[in-house]
């Protein structure tokens, strides 16, 4: 479906997630004591808060937000803490809807190409949130995914919005479970998580690999 897509990854890319590393191996290095998550945790709702627009902030970025859940997790527990970053990724869902819709067509729009954009516009038309919800799924960057299906004319608001949330909680299930695994000890919590997110992949390829033959046989 989006294999028109003209992303393609490049130094940028593993840049970002060079940053994100290094940034979440200093802030681990730096709490190892547990001074800088318990001074975090001492500001109560206010740090939570934060946490939130941050993860907000970040979700509506090209940077992974994956390193900042594991500082949550770190923070907060695993389950607070991907509750916390959960609520700050279906925040960012309304900025980002708001910005793709308003200021960003040409740019976003310029991700993929003009057939391929209309293609995946009257597939969601056809299936309706389902179809929204499964080009979420696509083993396609969030980033980009987010930004083309919000310039799209046949997606809304809140159906734009609720996608994001549930499209994201197979893999922040998955990555509390891993994280669960390895601070525990537990092996079973650590393969149980794997697989998890391992399931959520295979089926954003298989439906690629749907949606492709779809296309093929339209043709």
């Amino acid at each position: 479906m989006l294999e028109g897509s003209r992303f393609k990854p490049t130094s940028w890319t593993f840049i970002l997630f060079a940053v994100s590393v290094i940034g979440v191996g200093v802030y681990l290095y730096l709490d190892r004591h547990d001074a800088l998550s318990d001074t975090i945790r001492s500001w109560g709702a206010i740090g939570i808060v934060l946490s939130i627009l941050f993860m907000a902030l970040v979700s509506i970025t090209p940077m992974p937000s994956d390193a900042l859940l594991v500082l949550y997790m770190k923070m907060y527990g695993a389950w607070w803490g991907v509750l916390y970053g959960w609520a700050g990724a279906v925040l960012s869902s309304f900025v980002v809807y708001a910005l793709a819709r308003n200021l960003g067509k040409p740019l976003f729009q310029s991700l993929i190409t003009p057939a391929r954009f209309e293609q995946v516009d009257a597939w969601i038309r056809r299936h309706g949130v389902w179809g929204l919800l499964f080009a979420r799924l696509l083993p396609i960057p969030g980033f980009v995914v987010s930004y083309i299906v919000g310039t799209m004319p046949s997606v809304r608001l809140w159906p734009f919005v609720w996608t994001a949330a549930v499209s994201i909680l197979p893999y922040f299930i998955g990555a509390a479970l891993i994280f669960l695994g390895v601070l525990e000890g537990f092996v079973w919590w650590v393969l149980i998580g794997v697989i998890g997110v391992g399931v959520f992949w295979g089926f954003g390829y298989w439906l690629r690999r749907r949606g492709n033959r779809e296309q093929a046989r339209g043709n």
